[in-house]
């Protein structure tokens, strides 16, 4: 699909990939049994999936049937200086809206075949590094397509789903209050909230950073535990305006930031849903919600 030259080639490739993602997804919903699974549509620099080495760019040639010449062309089109600030998430899917098209039709054909055959199923559609809301509308109305198209297909009247956002870049925090007109609900994704507001590249930070903190310029890596006096106020301000146009948006934090016992304490303070982090941090995550909820109780409703 990423080194398909037209619209054409890759609707037939998407199509190939379709009934992996659906089967994946399927899978995914039905162990759940009824609770929320955030789905992340595609999220990475399309330059990370092709092979760069010359062997396997060989083998690619070979069972795509174009020549190497055509296909370095296509891999140099796809070359960024800065790739994390580039031609990635919700852009690929405003360049290409049937990239979008096929996970939102796996994703609800999934949900809906699993809600005939008298099971649950609730997906939750997450579009990433958005910065305003015309994407989100953008993308809404693919989703809308989509909807009726499996509703009808299915003979259904209703497949229950969430839309939301991650907000990971400070426009989109500043301006939460338009998001959250189009979006059911956000995760902060902290990790690149706070490398673009750091100006720290978080995969080229090991040069300096261990001086900044033998220093104690910084008190700790912003990278494992949230920024509070910084970070966080973005974090306070996107969940407080969200909140403005939407009091019962569901709202989390997406990342490592979310297994660190601080930053999870600080999360239950401004009033976040849930915390999202990696498989081993989940214990520490529990015990620190736990903590949280000891110290700041909240009250009934909130």
């Amino acid at each position: 699909m990423i080194v398909s030259n037209s619209e054409k080639e890759r609707r037939a490739a998407l199509d190939g990939l379709f009934h992996y993602v659906k089967k994946d997804v399927k899978e995914t919903l039905a162990v759940m049994k009824g609770q929320p699974v955030t789905i992340r549509l595609l999220d990475p620099p399309l330059h990370e999936f092709v092979p760069h080495n010359k062997e396997k760019l060989k083998q690619l040639s070979k069972e795509l049937g174009i020549s190497m010449g055509m296909l370095n062309r296509r891999v140099l089109a796809l070359h960024e200086n800065n790739p994390m600030l580039g031609h990635r998430g919700v852009r690929l899917g405003i360049s290409y809206p049937e990239i979008t098209e096929m996970q939102v039709r796996a994703i609800l054909e999934a949900a809906g075949e699993l809600l005939k055959a008298g099971e649950k199923a609730f997906p939750e559609i997450m579009i990433l590094v958005t910065v305003i809301a015309h994407e989100l509308r953008h993308q809404k109305e693919i989703v809308d397509q989509v909807y009726k198209e499996v509703c009808a297909k299915l003979g259904l009247r209703k497949i229950p789903y969430l839309y939301g956002t991650m907000i990971e870049t400070p426009r989109a925090a500043l301006r939460a209050d338009y998001m959250a007109k189009v979006a059911d609900f956000f995760s902060f994704g902290t990790n690149d909230l706070t490398q673009m507001s750091f100006g720290f590249s978080r995969d080229d930070i090991g040069g300096f950073l261990p001086k900044y903190l033998d220093l104690k310029i910084l008190p700790d890596d912003p990278f494992v535990t949230l920024d509070q006096d910084g970070i966080g106020q973005l974090v306070r301000a996107g969940v407080d305006r969200g909140r403005e146009n939407k009091p019962n948006l569901k709202v989390g934090i997406c990342g490592e930031h979310g297994g660190d016992p601080e930053s999870v304490k600080f999360c239950h303070r401004i009033g976040m849903n849930y915390v999202s982090c990696s498989p081993f941090r989940v214990p520490i995550a529990q015990l620190a919600a736990a903590q949280a909820a000891l110290e700041n109780p909240r009250r009934t409703g909130e």
